[in-house]
């Protein structure tokens, strides 16, 4: 069964189904406590990491965690936004439908629905001590309560006040969700081996100047920092103890913090670095090349936890079962959701991505395309305008800014989602098949936006 067949029977009798699996207790895991820890970095894009690829930046961490555990290929946020994909994170339904439409803070005031049930609060009504450490960036806090918050700063220094945590004496195994600032802006580095400009490999959605490479290379260096605290926290499981049955998740919330990445739809926003430790697997250090969502996190860690919540339905499911797969069957397609960043930032695109082609649908497409604060007054998006260039990356900047209603692309062909294909006749059933497929998507998820198609 694919993503589409599955989420197209998702109701009552497939939450029935999922949650009597999530009833099953782990294999191997009899009696056992199956602790949870879930570390989510801040912007921290795909290939930003030793582990996948990446030479220029120093991530023990995440090698250390890939070398014994799951490497993720085709991992995506459904919304490249930091509440709207956290609470994606912390309830396994689309943000359109949970309503944090945009970021939770100050003015902006986005805030969930009422009747969200999230993660945390599952755990915590399934005997799990639930600990915040760090950014939280949710609302209202209720429906995202965890029993105890530790409050943010320096990873290795976060890392060191959950050690009581994870070392107690409890019967109650703990879910510890761990979300360290770096590297969002403004960077701050970490360790005494900053970074080289001259070694950036600058991706091809970024413009290879001066003021681009030197902005990688310090927000590598606040990768490096952020990963410290895995490297800590890490090793704080092995010195107590519960290395060998704690579930260790690390995700990042949304692309790297530059435009054409962050915000956007396309792949450098929403494709992500994920790798899963199970201890229960016998085969660690390999890769999987699923296509998982962000909606798939808690239904994932409720199966491994053995939790099943009553009258839970989500939109994503567990792919605990097929972890250890290189290339499991029935994960070939994903649906992506964005609608605000900032309050000012209204620009809704909805989008499905399959194995080679992706179709975006940019609702709101007469108006031009807005900038997060942060972006708009990085040094290189500043450089670009003040030299007047008229291309970002390979992109035209006249085509970032004002985008069509549709968007299609063949990523096999164009991996950087520049020759859009959705006026050329030769594609016209695929654009029509895939349309259709955005649309049985909202209408899954009862997305709000779904009624702007009467528009076109």
């Amino acid at each position: 069964m694919n993503r589409r067949a599955f989420l197209t029977g998702l109701g009552t009798a497939a939450a029935g189904a999922w949650a009597a699996r999530a009833a099953e207790t782990p294999p191997g895991n009899q009696g056992k406590r199956r602790n949870v820890v879930l570390y989510v970095g801040d912007d921290w894009g795909m290939n930003d990491a030793g582990c996948y690829g990446n030479k220029a930046v120093k991530t023990p961490g995440v090698d250390a965690l890939a070398g014994d555990g799951v490497r993720f290929t085709q991992a995506y946020c459904t919304t490249p936004s930091c509440s709207p994909s956290r609470s994606v994170i912390l309830t396994g339904c689309y943000n359109h439908a949970n309503g944090q439409y945009g970021l939770a803070h100050s003015y902006h005031h986005f805030v969930s629905l009422d009747g969200v049930k999230s993660l945390p609060v599952m755990m915590a009504e399934g005997g799990y001590r639930t600990i915040c450490a760090g950014k939280f960036h949710v609302e209202p806090e209720p429906r995202y309560h965890f029993g105890k918050y530790l409050p943010g700063g320096a990873p290795v220094k976060m890392a060191e006040a959950a050690r009581e945590h994870i070392a107690a004496e409890s019967p109650d195994p703990f879910f510890l969700y761990f979300c360290p600032t770096e590297p969002h802006r403004p960077f701050v580095r970490g360790g005494s081996d900053p970074v080289d400009p001259a070694r950036v490999e600058v991706p091809t959605y970024l413009p290879d100047i001066p003021e681009c490479r030197q902005e990688l290379a310090d927000y590598y260096g606040s990768i490096q920092r952020c990963d410290s605290g895995l490297v800590r926290l890490m090793e704080i499981l092995k010195a107590t103890g519960h290395w060998d049955d704690t579930l260790v998740i690390f995700v990042s919330d949304n692309g790297i913090p530059f435009p054409g990445a962050k915000t956007n739809l396309y792949d450098p926003g929403c494709n992500l670095p994920c790798v899963v430790r199970n201890p229960l697997l016998e085969r660690q250090g390999t890769v999987n090349r699923a296509m998982i969502t962000w909606a798939d996190l808690t239904p994932t860690i409720l199966d491994f936890a053995g939790l099943k919540p009553e009258g839970a339905a989500f939109h994503g499911r567990s792919f605990l079962p097929v972890l250890a797969q290189e290339n499991p069957e029935g994960w070939d397609e994903v649906c992506l959701s964005h609608t605000f960043h900032e309050v000012t930032m209204y620009y809704p695109m909805r989008a499905v991505r399959t194995r080679r082609h992706k179709l975006i649908w940019n609702i709101a497409y007469g108006l031009e395309y807005p900038f997060a604060s942060d972006l708009w007054e990085s040094e290189t998006w500043q450089a670009c305008l003040k030299s007047g260039m008229k291309t970002y990356g390979r992109r035209e900047v006249e085509n970032y800014l004002h985008r069509p209603a549709f968007e299609l692309y063949d990523l096999e062909k164009d991996p950087d989602e520049i020759n859009n294909l959705a006026g050329d006749p030769a594609h016209k059933e695929l654009l029509a098949e895939l349309t259709n497929r955005v649309k049985a998507f909202q209408e899954r998820t009862k997305d709000p936006w779904a009624i702007k198609w009467r528009h076109e």
